[in-house]
């Protein structure tokens, strides 16, 4: 065969891109180099890449894919910092290709990459819009999971999902999707990015009805590796739901945050109740026992507030570790100082003037609000949405 032949079949060998993989990491380092293995082993030589798209993973997870990416330009890395959370992870990485179809995957093995090239020929084919393989379709499997709790809570979440996305699908909380990155796009500014689940949050937010191909999933066991679901599963997946009803109206954040304050109230008025009873009795108390009651029990509420507030409204950039939390819960009582200093003094003169002590709380709790939400979004957790 001659040199130019040669050079001819070479060119016919290399395919040119048409699918990219985004897989959502938190340190997992040691399954990017058998995830990539597979990856070629499913789909060949060429025409994919695989994005990693990793949130600061303490184990190195990013710097072993860049070493990855130094030898097999089909490996990309996108590195979060101060960002986190698997749906906007898997947004990050599907709006970064240039590839006409995107994947979104575990890389924790429990996702065979194997259906990866019967799912891009259903959606080349032009007969569907959307590929996903399901966990819980005729012929899949979730025994090697082994996690017969997860599965009862999936089970709920899918009915739910169901009624949110109108679609009859065995599994729209699956985690192994495929789509034309056009599709994706169009609607990427319209997807809340909040919670776990990407797949529902595209079925419930793209307008023009999506026909969709199923393929049954044998589900895995992972490797190795932290999974980004945690204890808040279940609260994110109806963040997710909220998101989709009531979102546009309230955003979701702040609901969260306004949510949990109302909870505060409620901590804030039991420790009130609890100081002013046990501080002379009903019937003798003294201004300064209001004043004291008033701050001691402002400031247990701002305690629970910061707690819940991290690990939920704040999920996403969640402080963890002693030092962390510690620093966080100073900025965020320094940031509320104004308003604690605004809520006490403004319930101490509604009582002055002859308002009831709780009616004069209330308004007090109401006032600090504003500015608790305003300063610690964007000071303690870094963010402003």
């Amino acid at each position: 065969m001659s040199h130019t032949m040669l050079e001819q079949a070479a060119a016919a060998a290399v395919r040119p891109l048409e699918l990219a993989v985004v897989l959502p990491t938190l340190n997992e380092r040691g399954n990017i180099a058998p995830m990539v293995a597979r990856l070629e082993q499913a789909l060949g030589p060429t025409g994919w890449e695989a994005i990693f798209v990793d949130d600061n993973s303490r184990d190195g997870t990013a710097d072993v894919a860049r070493e990855i990416s130094r030898r097999d330009p089909r490996i990309r890395v996108i590195q979060r910092i101060g960002r986190r959370g698997l749906s906007s992870a898997a947004i990050e990485g599907m709006c970064a290709t240039a590839a006409p179809v995107v994947a979104v995957m575990d890389a924790d093995q429990q996702h065979d990459p194997a259906l990866l090239r019967p799912m891009l020929q259903a959606i080349q084919s032009g007969e569907y819009d959307l590929a996903y393989a399901s966990r819980f379709a005729e012929g899949a499997s979730v025994a090697q999971w082994n996690r017969p709790d997860r599965a009862r809570m999936s089970g709920i979440a899918n009915a739910l999902a169901r009624k949110v996305t109108g679609l009859d699908l065995s599994d729209p909380m699956s985690g192994f999707f495929m789509l034309r990155t056009d599709v994706l796009r169009r609607d990427a500014a319209r997807l809340s990015g909040i919670g776990f689940k990407i797949l529902l949050d595209i079925l419930a937010t793209v307008d023009t009805p999506m026909r969709v191909k199923e393929f049954p999933l044998d589900f895995a066991a992972r490797a190795e590796g932290e999974s980004k679901l945690d204890r808040v599963v279940a609260f994110e997946f109806l963040v997710g739901l909220y998101d989709k009803w009531l979102g546009r109206i309230v955003p979701t954040r702040f609901a969260l945050f306004g949510t949990i304050g109302a909870m505060g109230v409620v901590v804030h008025m039991a420790v009130l109740w609890l100081f002013l009873s046990f501080s002379g009795g009903f019937g003798h108390r003294t201004f300064s026992d209001f004043e004291i009651g008033q701050t001691v029990a402002a400031l247990v509420a701002m305690t629970f507030n910061f707690v819940l507030n991290n690990a939920l409204t704040y999920a996403d950039s969640r402080l963890r570790g002693p030092l962390p939390l510690l620093r966080g819960w100073v900025k965020f009582a320094l940031t509320c100082s104004v308003g604690l200093l605004a809520n006490v003094g403004a319930a101490a003169t509604l009582v002055r003037i002859g308002m009831h002590e709780y009616p004069a709380a209330l308004v007090g709790i109401a006032i600090g609000s504003v500015w608790n939400y305003a300063l610690s979004s964007r000071f303690v957790w870094g963010r402003f949405r």
